[in-house]
């Protein structure tokens, strides 16, 4: 369940990120796990250019490259889109809320999805198209999209046509309605973020320090699979209930955090 506490006071959080520091500093193995849109860059109706504040992929790159992290990106988009916006090579993506997954060596996976569940999506597209929503759609494998960033006051009426194709997919038993910061999209729900940091945490094996930045809805399943095991940070300009441990604000908070983190890994400035 989402805490709905009073959020942490800026001491409480510079102590928790401390505490995590001193571990990082002293872990064998280490793992930074973040989401794009919001965290890394500002949110913005041209999805198309919505690229990084400024000084972050220098950051992570001097992570990358410097620090023995392995660096993820856990991201509602396509995975090529994050690596062409990030400009970084030798990056792992895992695209489509967990769905698939772009590899630092440049291999790519995606599941072979079900053919039915196939042709239910693309129904539910052709549906919202059909609405006048074709400026707003995003299809993308095993999902489609309706962002109304940049038209909220479309928001309602496009969240109600959404619902009413929904109710009218024949089949929605693999299937779900998942809703976002700026839309929604019909997507087969196979995978979600919190699959994806299940697997990482895996591969990486005990004794791992790991983090988690993200501000959407989508990123509580990945603070959820987190729990226990790493820290989970909501960057967010307002609070809002979470299970993350900690919130920081963008762009500020994070270029901090990442900075933190170089200089905990022993790397001098």
């Amino acid at each position: 369940m989402l805490q709905s506490d009073t959020q942490d006071t800026s001491a409480d959080v510079q102590k928790k990120i401390a505490a995590f520091l001193i571990r990082l500093s002293r872990a064998s193995k280490r793992a930074l796990l973040l989401d794009y849109d919001g965290t890394l860059a500002p949110f913005t109706a041209d999805r198309d250019h919505a690229v990084p504040y400024p000084g972050i992929p220098a950051l992570l790159e001097r992570i990358r490259t410097s620090t023995a992290t392995r660096i993820v990106i856990v991201t509602g988009r396509r995975a090529f889109e994050v690596a062409s916006l990030l400009n970084m090579k030798n990056i792992e993506i895992w695209g489509c809320h967990g769905l698939s997954r772009w590899h630092s060596d440049g291999t790519y996976e995606l599941p072979q999805l079900d053919k039915q569940l196939l042709s239910q999506i693309s129904e539910a597209n052709e549906l919202l198209r059909q609405e006048n929503f074709s400026g707003l759609l995003e299809f993308k494998p095993g999902a489609t999209a309706v962002h109304w960033r940049g038209q909220e006051s479309r928001a309602k009426q496009v969240e109600r046509t959404v619902e009413d194709v929904w109710s009218r997919l024949r089949n929605r038993k693999h299937l779900e309605l998942l809703k976002f910061d700026g839309g929604m999209e019909i997507r087969v729900a196979y995978r979600d973020k919190g699959d994806a940091v299940r697997t990482i945490l895996s591969e990486l094996g005990h004794g791992a320090v790991v983090a988690y930045l993200g501000d959407d809805y989508t990123d509580e399943d990945a603070f959820a699979a987190l729990q226990g095991f790493g820290l989970g940070i909501l960057v967010r300009q307002r609070h809002r209930p979470t299970i993350a441990d900690l919130w920081i604000r963008p762009p500020e908070g994070v270029t901090g955090f990442l900075a933190d983190w170089i200089k905990a890994c022993g790397v001098s400035s």
